[in-house]
């Protein structure tokens, strides 16, 4: 069973079910639509394609208030100057910021590998003088550092698109350029009838600065190193890391760490050694997952960087350790928790089985980064996708509703999935006489053996 997972971006190097299909047994553990880039047929077939393949969760990732430039191909060199409107001109950006920004403001594009400045300002156009050239194309993503530029939240593309991911049963939607908790609100606000999680995309000034804000109304977090890049200082990035994924280890939130993982991989078969010790340095930071983006969306080696991260990530995961600090009393669920993971420290229990309605439980479970594997059983087929993205959790379908002893149902039939054996020493925890949030409050230990032949009982019913 895998412990760290693996989101990959799929586009034009992957839109074909034989790749998809490759890319799943190579360890791909979870789906990343873009749709700063594509058209709604394509989302489409990727939806219908994944869900032919496997049972794993499709994150549909909105552009959220960002800025993006429309331009045909082409490249720009140090010192030339060119314009860039706010209309229908050929090359121009998707909002109006004029009123923002002021000479000798930067404008940075592509995650900042075209570095330029405003030289003037008119009515229709920004005249940009390039310092740091390269090749500017649709889609690509602008920033201006250090400018609070008062974007809307959603674009009427994002709107269409939250109403795509509720169409389509999607599981997780992801909102890039997460500033505050009000831009999670709006979300949830607009698309009111979807019933996945949100993920928070934390990739500017303002997202790190309301972090702790955002994370309490989210389900999840993204640490979008690309963007972050262009409006914080590099060098800083790693302890931006760092901090996020503790704090969400703390919360028991799932947080994948994202962009340039395996770069090069775009264009080579192999990564450089320093990209293969930052996946594995995010998998010992306590990430869930880690995200290939171009790398499977546009490159040449879209199933060897699945594979490549894989075998990655099955070495670092062995070292994977605990980093949740102990603090006062939650709910129950938290306690519970707390119980297993010392109860699995010091006693010979080989796997740890969770009957969880929401994935709550599970979660709280695998923030501790345990050795043993933790095997969530849920009736929900959304919550079984959405825990496919959680460290060390290996999500099943179970209906264990209507039985009358719910542990030695759900032993039996892992048994039969040959998920545990006889030999296997189990801890079992559900949430007992209760139908409260939060309240895991039952924990059973045995030896499978002995659980499958013992008499039906109805203690747990």
């Amino acid at each position: 069973m895998s412990k760290a997972k693996i989101v990959c971006t799929l586009g034009p190097s992957s839109l074909s079910s034989d790749v998809i299909r490759k890319m799943f047994a190579a360890g791909m553990s979870g789906v990343r639509i873009n749709t700063a880039y594509g058209n709604i047929g394509q989302y489409e077939h990727i939806v219908e394609s994944v869900r032919e393949i496997g049972e794993i969760p499709i994150i549909v990732d909105i552009k959220g208030p960002e800025i993006r430039l429309k331009a045909k191909k082409r490249t720009v060199r140090e010192g030339e100057i060119f314009d860039v409107g706010f209309e229908d001109q050929e090359t121009s950006f998707n909002w109006d910021f004029r009123e923002k920004v002021n000479i000798g403001d930067s404008v940075l594009i592509d995650n900042g590998k075209v570095k330029t400045h405003i030289v003037e300002k008119t009515d229709e156009l920004l005249r940009l003088k390039v310092i740091s050239g390269g090749e500017v194309s649709d889609g690509k993503g602008v920033n201006v550092p250090n400018k609070n530029l008062a974007l809307p939240t959603l674009s009427e593309k994002d709107k269409e698109m939250t109403h795509f991911a509720e169409k389509y049963d999607i599981d997780y939607i992801a909102l890039s350029f997460t500033r505050n908790a009000q831009d999670i609100t709006n979300l949830r606000s607009e698309a009111h009838d979807f019933k996945g999680a949100v993920i928070a995309k934390i990739e500017n000034s303002e997202g790190i600065n309301n972090f702790t804000e955002i994370l309490e109304v989210s389900d999840g977090i993204m640490v979008a190193r690309g963007d972050m890049g262009v409006e914080i200082e590099p060098e800083k990035i790693p302890l931006v890391q760092k901090s996020m994924i503790k704090s969400c280890n703390q919360k028991g939130k799932p947080v994948i760490t994202a962009t340039e993982m395996l770069e090069s991989m775009m264009q080579q078969p192999m990564p450089t050694r320093a990209e293969v010790s930052d996946v594995a340095n995010a998998i010992l930071d306590g990430t869930d997952a880690t995200m290939l983006s171009g790398e499977t969306a546009v490159g040449k080696y879209p199933v060897e960087s699945v594979a490549m991260m894989s075998r990655i990530a099955a070495e670092a995961e062995k070292a994977a350790q605990n980093r949740v600090e102990e603090e006062g009393f939650v709910n129950i669920s938290d306690a519970v928790s707390k119980a297993i993971r010392r109860l699995c420290r010091t006693m010979p229990i080989d796997k740890v089985v969770t009957l969880t309605r929401s994935g709550y439980t599970a979660r709280m479970i695998a923030r501790f980064k345990l050795s043993q594997p933790i095997i969530a059983v849920t009736q929900d087929e959304r919550v079984k996708r959405q825990l496919e993205l959680v460290f060390g959790v290996y999500p099943v379908n179970i209906d264990y509703q209507e039985q009358r002893d719910r542990i030695r149902h759900v032993g039996n039939s892992l048994f039969s999935m040959k998920l545990i054996n006889d030999e296997d020493i189990v801890l079992f925890t559900a949430a007992f006489r209760t139908l409260a949030k939060h309240a895991s409050n039952l924990i059973e230990i045995h030896k499978i053996a002995e659980l499958r032949n013992q008499p039906e009982t109805t203690c747990n019913s």
